[in-house]
């Protein structure tokens, strides 16, 4: 079926992966500590600070109509209390860039990055956290509102979970047999929706541990990304809450989500209680917390299957991206349709994407997932939009540059960009 004509076509990006120098931010400090777990620092990223309006040509000379990037909140506020007004501006830039090449700005608030400042105040298991992620949220809101139709609070707001439950996996593992932990390293990363290096994390856990206690007064900082307790899973919801309130308070029209990281989770004979359990702890026991939003951002990579003795790997043969996910682009369409089993409201794709460095395969992917999203369309399902990660090829968080997930190519050492087949494919559906 043709798409409709509001239907939004985009790509998405994160603050801290494209604009390169986010210094005031807790991933920056921890790229940079002598035992790292990141394989390499952001550094310069794409420099898309200073060539998003290269890029955002880019994008809209495709077809495209619509682009979902993050605002900093460790550049907006970089010291607590103190709103820098250059950078609003900066963000005020880009989206009349966007609407001056007809794309629709859709902006996230927090995409995993935080100002360091927030962290050595005990990031996100700290009831304060709530409050300051309202004041930013509000701040942003009333510069920036009446620009906007669209607003993600948080993304990923489940991450932390998945995480917590991968650790306590991998940390058994490594119990077992350091052997054991490095065969399973990969199959353990490549069931969470991102990068990821938990092998070097275990290596470098006693030297991370000072080095954090230097930078943020405590061993084990709660950045977004760390494994979350159920009480700051919690936190981060009602964050989510508060936001909303404010934005809601200034710019009653704005239409204001968050995004959950979702997996298609498949069981086999036998596995149907693990599969169960596992849907409820990565989306229904939100639904108290989202039930009134005005959309849901979705946003899927692969799917999970489940056996009689839990999570299963992919089965042998199957084709792996860079990132070991499995290659299996019909996994929207089943998320879509079941997350709307239970949420009524708008959906919204606002991440779904391969990281591979054959583009053909790209192509097939984005066709495959269209495809999809076409036949939840068809039965009257209200996606309003897909926007595929990435626009360009990115710093992939502890991964580094070697993740290829773009439909715009990035050269590391002129950061020239060369536009894929992909993104041609992609822009055609708007057509």
């Amino acid at each position: 079926m043709d798409l409709p004509n509001n239907f939004l076509i985009g790509a998405a990006t994160a603050a801290h992966q494209v604009e390169g120098n986010n210094t005031n931010s807790d991933y920056w400090l921890q790229e940079q500590m002598p035992h790292s777990s990141f394989t390499e620092p952001s550094g310069i990223a794409c420099d898309h600070y200073h060539r998003y309006e290269e890029d955002i040509r880019l994008l809209a000379d495709a077809g495209l109509n619509a682009y979902r990037f993050s605002v900093e909140w460790a550049r907006i506020e970089p010291e607590e209390g103190r709103f820098d007004e250059a950078e609003i501006e900066h963000y005020r830039s880009v989206i009349r860039c966007c609407k001056a090449h007809g794309v629709e700005p859709i902006v996230t608030l927090m995409h995993f990055t935080s100002p360091a400042w927030l962290i050595r105040k005990g990031g996100w298991e700290a009831e304060g956290t709530v409050e300051y992620f309202r004041r930013y949220a509000a701040y942003v809101a009333q510069q920036l509102g009446n620009e906007l139709r669209y607003i993600c609070t948080i993304n990923e707001a489940n991450m932390g979970l998945q995480l917590a439950a991968i650790s306590k996996r991998f940390m058994l593992m490594a119990e077992q047999a350091k052997k054991a932990a490095a065969s399973g390293a990969k199959q353990a990363e490549g069931t969470v929706q991102v990068g990821m290096n938990f092998e070097k994390m275990m290596e470098n856990m006693k030297f991370a541990a000072m080095e954090n206690a230097q930078a943020f007064g405590t061993p084990q900082p709660q950045i977004f990304v760390s494994a979350r307790t159920p009480q700051g899973d919690e936190l981060v919801m009602r964050a989510h809450r508060a936001a909303k309130e404010a934005i809601h308070a200034v710019c009653p029209e704005l239409r204001v989500g968050l995004t959950l990281s979702l997996h298609d989770l498949q069981a086999l004979p036998g596995g149907e209680a693990f599969a169960d359990a596992a849907w409820d702890e990565e989306f229904r026991h939100y639904l108290p917390y989202i039930e009134d939003d005005d959309f849901l951002g979705v946003q899927n990579y692969t799917r999970t299957q489940y056996g009689p003795q839990g999570q299963l790997p992919a089965q042998e043969g199957a084709e792996l991206t860079q990132m070991q996910y499995e290659f299996y682009p019909e996994a929207l369409e089943h998320v879509i349709r079941r997350v709307r089993k239970d949420f009524t409201g708008d959906l919204l794709v606002t991440e779904n994407g391969i990281a591979v460095s054959d583009d053909s395969r790209r192509v097939e992917f984005i066709r495959r997932a269209m495809a999809g999203v076409r036949n939840c369309l068809a039965d009257e399902i209200p996606v309003k939009g897909y926007l595929y990660w990435s626009l360009m090829d990115n710093f992939e968080w502890q991964k580094g540059f070697s993740m290829t997930f773009g439909l715009i190519a990035v050269d590391r050492e002129t950061l020239e960009r060369t536009p894929k087949e992909s993104l041609t494919v992609l822009g055609s559906c708007t057509r």
